[in-house]
């Protein structure tokens, strides 16, 4: 009798799939994040393979701060506009524009933090009970205390502490009126994981991720690019370098790193020999030791 072999990438795909079932049977409005970054690109793939041949049943949310990087706009829309699917969108900036947040100054000012605020409004608006995410337990300290179902008070807060067992892979996604799930279907992938599957798959992803030459600024020891969203210290320049992305974010805290590899092949070799997590070139990440947990406790992704 022959036996059927699920390799590494087959078994990670089977356990996403089966949380993003569990998401659709659990909730009544649920809806997956999306960044137009490498997660929640594959969070997306994983949702058309799970429910295939019928569409996607979530909606997209986009939580725009509008300082993008234009390549993120584009690609997002083409992705829409492939899936047939709904897209929600939350403005940071209605949110400082009818006070709700307030911009920050400064050198080192983003709007990183005010999404949390349009996040949580846009959660509200739209009745959602459940938002899935492209987190990963290997990012960052922080990520890795999450669950799969990770609950929300009625505040949107999230407290490491008082989470549900997930024993068996039984999922508790009950919830009282006001509070609402946040899920996380790649929690087990890693970087490397992320990368190898999209070789596998062929999965379309924005250029920022190949090496391009951009217009950079030296910034607390990593290349940020340059826009018109930048403020520029007396001792700071504007160079050309041949620069990646390892994480996409907001477009004034996202810093690249020098790299020839623009090709997935290369990407892949690239990332084997790496010894720093893909957000240790995230600015936000650098305000505190506690940064990301500060900010998920509020709310955030």
């Amino acid at each position: 009798m022959s036996k059927y072999y699920l390799n590494y990438l087959d078994e990670l795909e089977s356990e996403a799939i089966y949380v993003l079932r569990e998401v659709w049977a659990q909730f009544q409005n649920p809806v997956i994040l999306f960044s137009g970054g490498k997660d929640s690109i594959v969070v997306t793939h994983l949702a058309k393979k799970a429910f295939y041949p019928a569409k996607i049943p979530f909606a997209l949310l986009h939580i725009d701060t509008g300082h993008n990087f234009p390549e993120t706009i584009t690609f997002r829309d083409k992705i829409i506009s492939d899936l047939g699917t709904q897209l929600i969108v939350g403005s940071v900036q209605e949110s400082i524009d009818s006070g709700r947040v307030k911009e920050e100054k400064g050198k080192n000012a983003t709007r990183n933090a005010l999404q949390i605020t349009t996040l949580l409004d846009a959660i509200s608006t739209h009745n959602i009970d459940c938002a899935i995410g492209g987190g990963r337990r290997d990012e960052e300290k922080a990520r890795a205390k999450e669950r799969f179902f990770s609950h929300r008070d009625d505040f949107g807060q999230w407290d490491p502490k008082n989470q549900r067992p997930e024993l068996w892979s039984l999922f508790n996604g009950k919830y009282f009126q006001g509070e609402h799930f946040r899920a996380f279907p790649i929690s087990n992938w890693t970087e490397m994981d992320v990368w190898n599957y999209i070789k596998r798959e062929g999965i379309q992803i924005p250029s920022l991720y190949f090496s391009h030459e951009r217009d950079v600024v030296w910034r607390k020891n990593s290349w940020i690019p340059y826009s018109k969203f930048l403020v520029l210290q007396a001792d700071e320049h504007i160079v050309k370098k041949q620069i990646r992305f390892r994480t996409l974010g907001d477009i004034t805290i996202t810093g690249g790193m020098e790299s020839d590899a623009d090709t997935l092949e290369k990407i892949v070799a690239e990332v084997a020999i790496m010894r720093n997590t893909e957000r240790g070139n995230r600015s936000d990440d650098k305000r505190s030791e506690t940064a990301m947990e500060d900010r998920k406790r509020q709310g955030y992704f």
